[in-house]
């Protein structure tokens, strides 16, 4: 097996993913996905961070705080103050923002089962998740970004 291949084919299908989700969620919602996924981490890590936000979606603590900052100032989630700690501040999403997440949740779900769900059976989609995890703790144990 060339891994050469397989890596671009990787790189590949993640990126007509991305652009076949973002299109949907900007169409429908006026949502970049690059928005839609941090707001993803933020409802489900609880007194979320900047570097939970980071980590869970291995991009740069400067980089996240600047997305968190248009996310803020387009109404979908605040920074409130951390009462664990004085010199960060917890991120939420806004009742806006819930309401937003749940909608283009959905669209999201539906959209992924037409490019992916109904193109290859679940049991074999399960094998594949399994198989990427693997990958990427492999990743992270060589040194690079992933935090699976």
């Amino acid at each position: 097996m060339e891994l050469a291949g397989l890596f671009s084919e990787l790189v590949r299908l993640e990126t007509e993913l991305w652009n076949a989700a973002d299109a949907r969620l900007r169409a429908d919602f006026d949502l970049p996905l690059s928005w839609f996924e941090p707001m993803q981490v933020i409802a489900r890590v609880p007194s979320c961070r900047v570097f939970d936000i980071a980590t869970e979606l291995s991009i740069t603590v400067g980089g996240t705080s600047k997305l968190v900052d248009r996310l803020v100032a387009a109404g979908h989630c605040a920074r409130v103050a951390n009462p664990d700690d004085r010199r960060s501040s917890v991120i939420e999403l806004t009742p806006t923002g819930r309401r937003l997440l749940a909608k283009a949740s959905t669209a999201l779900e539906d959209e992924l089962q037409s490019l992916i769900g109904a193109a290859v059976a679940t049991s074999a989609l399960q094998r594949f998740e399994s198989t990427l995890l693997a990958l990427r703790r492999a990743v992270a144990q060589a040194g690079g970004r992933s935090q699976v």
